[in-house]
């Protein structure tokens, strides 16, 4: 699957030297940063944050041929982090070169000196939003949506919602949101996990199943609040209350945690929100530590690294649900590109949705697929106006 990648982009140009030099309009003459606070409907927590905004980091790369290619991201704190290392290390790299050349300019980007102070985090979550950016680029050039230019299928994707099953929710109204959405339409809905005693989580999934009944998929999210034996105490109760699966149960880079668990249990552990490079994902898949595979395109190198952690995954017969910290905004487009044996599956979080200049479509809990060219990226002008963070970001020009 290493290949995956070049190959869609042969798509784009017939030769190495065309994609290398692209054609004059291609050429980027622009690099331009901000971010957005977007506020929530409503303050949130999970076991590791509360909130009452996101973020939206944004780098708007533009062509000769007056094109604009946008990249987001998304996070808790920090923005300022991600559009400096474009500002200051990742323009001047990209200006004068050619938008077309998306392999290519992944590549140097990563092994600039930067690459030596963060293979993960803030530098690469940049690096990724730069390569959503030429993506963007590249779908409009050619005049379709992201998800037909990567082979894509037209039709609708089942969603999951996570908005109402926040662990700062009292249990009664938890299962009032829940139970709203089901109403709505949807059939899966997760429930965030990992209070200070499990315990506490155990009776407030009892009751959630009670509520629900039988007919409803659920899972449950511990954002990586618990021990191993933590987990292991509470895992005949997700067994019991039939979690689809178990998402980030142990810190993030515990590779033999998540092995000895999966091990323990039928029940699927999924990860992905917190992995950051298509090595680690190696690492996890080929040690059979996860069954439900979370890539995010936000936090990943982009769309050319989620490409390929995908298709290791779907080749090992795994299901392929991706994390969400673009709100889907991007993954919209890229749930479902490969062979799988599994129905694609995204995660919907509608916090971001006036964010951008095209909204998603969710109908009865399945996503209709965007029809414009790009990627769906587009900040809407109304919504920099209002949310743009101060002293963030910064234009760089030839």
């Amino acid at each position: 699957m290493a290949d995956a990648a070049p190959q869609v982009l042969g798509v784009l140009s017939p030769t190495l030297s065309d994609l290398v030099h692209g054609d004059e309009g291609a050429e980027i003459v622009s690099v331009e940063t901000y971010a957005l606070a977007v506020p929530l409907a409503r303050p949130i927590a999970d076991a590791t944050a509360a909130m009452d905004h996101w973020t939206v980091p944004v780098v708007e790369i533009r062509t000769r041929d007056g094109r604009v290619g946008t990249g987001i991201s998304g996070v808790h704190t920090g923005p300022g982090l991600l559009c400096s290392v474009i500002d200051d290390h990742y323009a001047p790299t990209l200006l004068g070169a050619s938008s077309e050349d998306i392999l290519g300019t992944w590549n140097r980007l990563y092994w600039l000196p930067t690459h030596w102070i963060g293979r993960a985090g803030p530098v690469h979550m940049a690096l990724g939003m730069v390569d959503v950016a030429l993506w963007d680029l590249a779908a409009q050039r050619a005049g379709a949506p992201l998800w037909r230019l990567l082979g894509g299928s037209a039709e609708p994707v089942e969603a999951y919602n996570t908005d109402a099953g926040w662990l700062n929710s009292p249990v009664d109204e938890l299962i009032r949101g829940l139970t709203a959405l089901i109403d709505q339409g949807w059939r899966r809905v997760k429930v965030k996990v990992g209070k200070p005693d499990w315990r506490e989580d155990a009776a407030r999934l009892r009751a959630v199943r009670r509520a629900l009944g039988d007919d409803v998929t659920l899972m449950c999210d511990a954002n990586q609040r618990w021990d191993l034996s933590t987990a292991n105490r509470i895992m005949p109760v997700l067994e019991e209350t039939r979690m689809d699966w178990v998402e980030e149960p142990l810190h993030a880079d515990d590779l033999n945690g998540h092995a000895a668990l999966q091990r323990s249990t039928t029940l699927d552990i999924a990860a992905g929100e917190s992995i950051y490079s298509y090595q680690q994902f190696a690492g996890f898949i080929a040690h059979d530590a996860i069954r439900v595979v979370q890539p995010d395109a936000t936090r990943l190198g982009g769309v050319t690294e989620w490409l390929q952690v995908t298709g290791l995954a779907t080749a090992r017969g795994l299901r392929v649900a991706p994390h969400a910290g673009d709100m889907m905004q991007l993954h919209q487009h890229l749930v479902g590109v490969g062979l799988s044996a599994a129905p694609p599956l995204i995660e919907f979080i509608p916090w971001t949705q006036d964010a951008y200049a095209e909204r998603s479509v969710v109908r009865e809990g399945y996503l209709q697929r965007p029809q414009a060219p790009g990627a769906s990226t587009a900040i809407a002008p109304k919504a920099r106006h209002s949310w743009q963070v101060r002293g963030v970001g910064a234009l760089r020009t030839r």
